[in-house]
């Protein structure tokens, strides 16, 4: 089921995730879920989605995550750092983004995100981190 209200908030603060068409599925401190519709638009040779858009869904999911767990008198986050390890492609369906945070200090949080296919393989893993603001 879609999150309305986390979808209206990606695309706000995030312009990008609307052109994209991320779509919110939960957010909240422990987690954050989003996906990506399969377009022809997105794709590299082959049909297979491009692995930059992979990697859009991963840090926009990641960096609500990490705002979910700003330390108080916060206000935002930036990305310093991310790794990816792609493991498989995505040629149809939706690409599913799950995001829990690994590490919520005063001046950093990391969170890790793992993407999934509609038959539920593991598509990547992202790692990254995110500077407190």
């Amino acid at each position: 089921m879609i999150d309305e209200t986390g979808t209206a908030l990606f695309h706000r603060t995030m312009p990008f995730t609307e052109r994209l068409g991320i779509e919110v599925l939960a957010q909240g401190p422990e987690l954050v879920c989003s996906r990506l519709a399969w377009d022809e638009s997105l794709c590299t040779l082959g049909g297979v989605l491009h692995g930059g858009v992979l990697m859009s869904l991963a840090d926009a999911t990641g960096a609500v995550c990490a705002f979910l767990n700003l330390p108080e008198g916060k206000q935002g986050t930036t990305t310093v750092e991310s790794k990816t390890n792609f493991l498989r492609a995505v040629r149809s369906g939706y690409a599913t983004a799950s995001a829990i945070p690994l590490h919520a200090g005063r001046s950093f949080i990391v969170v890790e995100t793992v993407i999934r296919d509609d038959a539920d393989k593991l598509v990547a893993k992202v790692t990254q981190t995110q500077a407190v603001l």
